[in-house]
């Protein structure tokens, strides 16, 4: 049984998205998207990183700044 890569779940979610939009034209599809996905990002990265930002940050690649404010964002703080 093989794993569906995270590519290939995005790609199918969204066509589901259009399907389920029958017709209808989206709107603010990016902001959207970056948002759903973003938050799940960030409690596994945290979970993982044992609530660590410093760390987080690191495998993030990002500020720990910007990490904060990422989770302020999303109510993970």
């Amino acid at each position: 049984m093989s794993k569906q890569t995270i590519e290939e779940c995005v790609r199918e979610s969204l066509q589901d998205y259009f399907c389920d939009l029958d017709g209808e034209t989206p709107d603010g599809m990016y902001d959207m998207l970056v948002r759903l996905v973003e938050k799940p990002l960030l409690e596994v990265v945290m979970a993982q990183a044992e609530q660590n930002q410093s760390r987080a940050a690191q495998w993030l690649g990002l500020n720990r700044n910007t990490l904060r404010k990422k989770l302020v964002l999303h109510e993970l703080l």
